[in-house]
């Protein structure tokens, strides 16, 4: 599988981070923290166009230098603290629609996500395309199952599903949550339901070690050690 598929991939790294500043072109282990997705999109081989949707100068320049294009730049409507993900791919679609250009499919990759890599991509596609799915999310397994919970209630603690008090971990059902890393669409399908994909999506299932929410000093310092644990793997695995 190839770049002859037609899928764009579209980073989406605008300017404006409150918790972090500049997360989006700050160092991350030796290089800007969007250059991780871009070279990771443009490694795995299968998109005829990497691009980054930002509104930021300073993010166009690092992506650009790493190899990804801007052919235009986000607009303040999408550039806001109040639009969506979805807004951002419909206005890059859009705006390739009206240059003559479509695409049969796309990833979403976001900005901070330096555990996205080529191989992930390339196997989120190859699912998307042989299942004939409309998309695919990577999420990753809770680490205690969220149906043993446990509520503060008048000041004291309670289960918040109380027929699971007695039952054994195993017995539970798994549950995961999206990894916060990328997706990938049939384009035509997104369009037609403005990304509220009626037959959801197919899953692709990563490592606790291979996600973090980077949202402040603390989680930017896990996620330098569980990366170093990563490439530190896949080293391993090579030799």
């Amino acid at each position: 599988m190839g770049a002859d598929i037609n899928a764009v991939a579209i980073i989406t790294a605008r300017g404006g981070s409150k918790r972090i500043p500049g997360k989006n072109s700050k160092i991350f282990l030796g290089k800007p923290m969007l250059a991780y997705s871009v070279e990771a999109a443009l490694g795995s081989g299968i998109f005829r166009e990497v691009m980054v949707s930002t509104d930021d100068e300073e993010i166009a320049r690092i992506a650009r230098e790493t190899g990804a294009s801007v052919p235009f730049m986000r607009s303040d409507e999408t550039a806001n603290d109040f639009a969506t993900t979805d807004d951002v791919l419909m206005e890059v679609l859009k705006n390739y629609e009206e240059r003559g250009e479509r695409f049969d499919y796309m990833a979403c990759i976001y900005p901070t996500a330096p555990f996205v890599t080529a191989e992930k991509l390339r196997e989120a596609m190859r699912l998307l395309i042989e299942q004939d799915g409309s998309g695919v999310m990577p999420v990753v397994r809770y680490s205690f199952p969220p149906q043993r919970g446990m509520s503060v209630r008048d000041g004291k603690l309670v289960y918040c599903y109380p027929e699971n008090a007695a039952k054994r971990s195993q017995d539970l059902e798994p549950v995961y949550h999206d990894s916060g890393q990328f997706y990938c669409y049939h384009v035509a399908r997104y369009l037609a339901c403005e990304g509220d994909l009626p037959d959801g999506y197919l899953p692709i299932i990563v490592p606790e070690t291979e996600v973090q929410d980077i949202d402040n000093p603390s989680d930017w310092e896990l996620a330098e050690m569980k990366y170093k644990m990563m490439t530190e793997a896949a080293g391993q695995q090579m030799r």
